[in-house]
């Protein structure tokens, strides 16, 4: 843990809630691989911490629940200056909507460089139109120094529609462990799954199963699929990781259908690198999102990827390169790109390929590290403060 002598900058890395998702993946990452000799980190969570806490590897972060109740956090207030001023943090790094307001008591409290990161868009403002959101973040700038955005679309939000200045927004794609994340050289088995057979063609989506992520879709577009093509019953298949409302309801569209032997739906997995080396296909149907770490993962993983136009997935892959772009809630579209590519297996696993060679050239862990120390290195030197 951190001893009072240590003179590396401390970072204070606020989220809403520490547990499995593509934010907190990427929090992970970060602090993994950043030179231990650079910074010190602590996470903070304003709800809680799960057992996803046990992805860090580094000995020395420590990690702080706060269990707040929903609703704005200004009862919190007092309670997070005294914590800032105890933890001296050199920065804070707030992520999402959710934990914006943070910056306020970490502002009072003296904390020299306040950060603020946009991962995605939330259900409830998916084409960032919501008046009162920009609003939100428009009354919170002052506390902010720098702001992270995670694709070109959510910089453009900061800047031209919330109205933050160019000079404060940072466009930072997110990396990808490409030697954990990697291709098989032939699909491999996944431990528990019952679709074995070298025939089979398995087609799969990882993620929380909640409203913007639409794993709905998915399950609709499969059973469309079998019913353009019937022939496919032989060996096409469904493999849908992660748990959350939307599992329940993908299920019983499935069981209506009649082929829920054809789907598998074991909840939530921690060996997301093994079962997407035994998938053929890579889906993501969301709403919305910012960049997204499955997509990469799925790249990395050599797999094609037929993901919604949505937010910053447009960024990531290359139409008719590296996977297939589709309109969102567009079952139709989604069934069709299934049952091209399950008939041309062939040109899947090239796109798959040129997917795994653009996580190389582009989406390395090394350089989003780079990028995030090189803004915190900066951050530190404008508030004249190099060390605890």
């Amino acid at each position: 843990m951190n001893k009072p002598n240590d003179r590396r900058p401390l970072i204070a890395h606020v989220i809403y809630r520490f547990d499995v998702g593509g934010l907190e993946n990427g929090v992970v990452n970060l602090i993994n691989h950043m030179p231990s000799e650079a910074y010190r980190h602590v996470i903070i969570a304003l709800t809680e911490i799960t057992d996803f806490s046990r992805r860090i590897t580094r000995d020395d972060v420590e990690f702080i629940a706060l269990n707040k109740q929903p609703g704005h956090s200004l009862w919190l207030y007092p309670r997070l200056f005294r914590l800032f001023r105890r933890l001296r943090p050199a920065i804070a790094h707030t992520r999402n909507l959710g934990a914006l307001e943070v910056t306020v008591p970490a502002w009072a409290a003296g904390v020299p460089v306040r950060i603020h990161g946009e991962h995605g868009r939330d259900v409830g403002d998916l084409d960032g139109s919501n008046r009162k959101c920009q609003w939100i973040r428009r009354c919170y700038s002052p506390f902010v120094t720098y702001y992270i955005a995670l694709s070109r679309d959510l910089e453009q939000y900061l800047t031209k529609m919330v109205g933050i200045s160019s000079s404060r927004v940072f466009q930072i794609y997110n990396g990808v462990d490409a030697r954990r994340f990697s291709p098989a050289p032939c699909r491999a088995a996944i431990p528990g799954c019952p679709f074995v057979g070298e025939d089979l063609w398995l087609l799969g989506t990882v993620g929380r199963m909640q409203t913007v992520k639409n794993q709905t879709d998915l399950a609709k577009a499969f059973v469309l699929a079998l019913r353009q093509a019937p022939e496919l019953a032989a060996t096409l298949r469904l493999v849908m990781i992660g748990d959350g409302p939307l599992r329940k309801e993908s299920l019983a569209i499935l069981e209506e259908a009649g082929c829920a032997d054809l789907a598998w739906l074991p909840g939530e997995r921690n060996d997301v690198p093994e079962v997407l080396r035994g998938l053929d296909c890579f889906v993501l149907p969301s709403l919305a999102e910012g960049i997204s770490n499955t997509i990469l993962e799925a790249m990395a993983s050599g797999l094609p990827v037929v993901a919604t136009d949505v937010g910053g997935n447009g960024e990531l892959i290359e139409e008719g390169k590296t996977g297939k772009l589709i309109p969102v809630n567009d079952v139709s579209a989604m069934a069709s790109e299934i049952v091209s590519l399950a008939g041309q297996r062939a040109h899947a696993r090239q796109l798959g390929l040129a997917g795994r060679e653009a996580v190389e050239r582009k989406y390395s862990l090394t350089a989003m590290v780079a990028h995030y120390q090189s803004l915190y290195d900066r951050g530190l030197e404008r508030a004249g403060h190099r060390s605890n």
